[in-house]
């Protein structure tokens, strides 16, 4: 069933896409939009994880913006909207925004069931700036462009983290794929794997890079992570 939930901040209200399961787990996972807001993509995306049993609860992200942008992948125009909301997006206030999204998922679930994080480009960063200075009970992380920058805050990172990258990723290039990895290599919470032959965005559902097989290899270790956990 689809829904939407209402999330209050000081600085004013949003809502986030909510994708109920038919046979409820108990957890619930956030997902994290890319540059292109709540769209069909990130819609799926719900969809699968409630078949899977997970609560799911996109927020909008750029609602201090713009509320309800809902772009494609598929024209020049939405590429450039996207880009000028990316690039005027203030990331220490969305993981505040993320923040007061995992506490209301919490109080929907009656305090007691787990809450992932899982974003996809932006949506991937964020995931990562979430678990390094909120926590969340786990957290993937498709594809997070820029995070590089910021890979000094693994020091503070204490949820499960897993991380998918592409090896030919045209914004994150082998420098910066190579400083991720070497972050967190060893690091007790977090595992990455690499996609060889794969550009960005390759498990976007329809997408000009997507790769059906190395969809299926990162999703299938998405779905058991998740369910190890936030069993």
């Amino acid at each position: 069933m689809i829904d939407r939930l209402d999330i209050a901040t000081p600085d004013g209200a949003f809502h986030a896409h909510v994708h109920r399961p038919a046979r409820p787990n108990g957890a619930a996972v956030v997902v994290l939009q890319e540059i292109f807001g709540i769209n069909a993509d990130m819609k799926q995306t719900c969809a699968e994880l409630a078949d899977q049993g997970f609560l799911a609860v996109c927020p909008d992200l750029f609602w201090r913006q713009e509320p309800g942008v809902e772009l494609s992948d598929a024209t020049q125009a939405d590429w450039e909207k996207g880009f000028a909301l990316y690039s005027r997006f203030d990331r220490d206030l969305g993981v505040v925004d993320v923040g007061a999204t995992i506490a209301a998922v919490r109080r929907h679930l009656g305090g007691t069931g787990k809450v992932g994080v899982m974003g996809y480009c932006l949506g991937g960063l964020m995931t990562f700036l979430t678990a390094a200075r909120l926590g969340a009970d786990a957290a993937v992380a498709y594809y997070g462009g820029g995070t590089e920058q910021y890979v000094d805050e693994a020091a503070t990172l204490s949820s499960p983290l897993l991380m998918h990258l592409a090896e030919e990723d045209e914004f994150i290039d082998r420098a910066a794929r190579e400083r991720i990895v070497q972050a967190l290599a060893g690091h007790p919470w977090a595992q990455v794997h690499t996609y060889p032959g794969c550009n960005h965005a390759f498990a976007r559902h329809r997408g000009a890079h997507y790769d059906a097989a190395a969809a299926a290899l990162a999703n299938g270790r998405t779905a058991q992570f998740l369910a190890t956990h936030l069993a």
